[in-house]
């Protein structure tokens, strides 16, 4: 049994931002738009409903894990506080980590104790696959994912998903 102390991990970018994209698609007003535009643009659906709970339900360990450059990292910092993101989800505004490549999200999973971890990118969870035992890649995807990640598409089917295979205190 796991007696390892339960850790959210969460990305940003078609996990917690973003509309509806195709598979590998990007989101071009946040990269590349207006800086207003990037403001105005959309949460993930059902994200204000799912995160609080799942704030609870891991005793408020939980961080935003992304991936990018300086101008996209002010972009993300914006945007959260534009939305009033960590008031209305819980995670504090220093439960934010950045870095470069996607494979470093492996160095922050090790170093925060990471458990259970959603990205809608499958070479991350490879890089994550013997630090974080809980892998969910969220969205829709191209062809069928591997075994060894859960593939929940929505919000409410990833906090099923997570609450399944979360101990109980």
């Amino acid at each position: 049994m796991n007696t390892k102390e339960p850790r959210l991990g969460v990305d940003f970018g078609r996990v917690i931002h973003g509309g509806p994209l195709a598979p590998g698609g990007t989101d071009t007003v946040f990269l590349d738009g207006r800086l207003e535009d990037a403001l105005a643009s959309p949460a993930i659906d059902g994200v204000y409903e799912a995160l609080p709970g799942l704030v609870e339900l891991f005793g408020g360990r939980v961080w935003i894990i992304s991936k990018c450059g300086d101008r996209v990292r002010s972009r993300t910092l914006a945007w959260l506080a534009h939305h009033d993101f960590h008031a209305r989800t819980g995670i504090p505004p220093g439960n934010v980590r950045f870095c470069r490549r996607r494979p470093e999200k492996a160095a922050h999973c090790a170093e925060l104790g990471i458990t259970h971890m959603i990205d809608d990118r499958l070479d991350v969870h490879r890089a994550i696959r013997e630090i974080v035992p809980y892998r969910y890649l969220f969205g829709p995807q191209v062809g069928s994912p591997p075994p060894w990640v859960r593939n929940p598409r929505t919000w409410s089917e990833t906090v099923s998903a997570i609450a399944a295979d979360t101990p109980k205190p």
